[in-house]
Formats: C-alpha cells, structure tokens, sequence
C-alpha cells in the first residue's frame, strides 16, 4: 500500500499508509484539523527513437566524447608544435622593441594655398 503525504493549515506534514482505491483524507485522524493531501512530481525517462540522444548517457557516446577530447587534443598539441618551429626560425633576429606598422603614421595635412 503506497504512503500518503498531508499538510495541515499550520504548515506541518504527516504521512499516511492508505490504500490507492481510499479517498483521501479531509482532517487529521489525530486533531481533527482539516489537511490537503500533498503531491509530488514523479520521475519519468522517456526512452526509445525519437528523444534526445543526449539526455542519456551511453557506452557508444562515451566513446565518441572520449575519441573527440582525444582529436582535439592532437590538434592542439600539433598547433603549439608548429608555433614553437616557428618561433624558433624567426627566433634569431630578437628585437626587443616592437615594430612600428606602416598604417600607424598618418598623412601630415597639406596647407592651404595662400591666397594674394
């Protein structure tokens, strides 16, 4: 037999062993006060095609998360890889001083023609 929650109007709970086909309690067998009964969500999965493939998890998506973390871990590794040559190469000519870009300077303005 399932077990009942009821709240009383001051806000305490008991619970209450009842049978399903019983109908539901209006007062307090112990006070006489009246109570409601209290409901609860119940948890529900929703499985098979059709739903999320994400919302639960898998062997087979374990898997592929794993191979994927892997993947992106070698291209990452391969890119500071390259970084390093390449810093390496240009490495001998160490300015500590950055250079100045050519769009940096901008045009003096011209005067205006003198009038006579």
């Amino acid at each position: 037999m399932p077990t009942y929650e009821y709240r009383r109007p001051d806000g305490t709970t008991f619970e209450i062993v009842q049978k399903m086909s019983d109908d539901a309690l209006k007062k307090d067998p112990e006070t006489g006060v009246p109570v409601e009964r209290v409901f609860h969500p119940v948890a529900i999965h929703f499985k098979g095609k059709g739903f999320h493939n994400t919302d639960y998890g898998t062997k087979r998506r374990n898997r592929e998360l794993e191979a994927s973390a892997k993947e992106g871990a070698d291209k990452h590794d391969a890119k500071v890889a390259e970084k390093s040559k390449a810093d390496a190469s240009s490495g001998s000519k160490s300015d500590s001083a950055p250079k100045a870009k050519s769009d940096d300077k901008k045009p003096k303005p011209k005067k205006p023609p003198a009038s006579s």
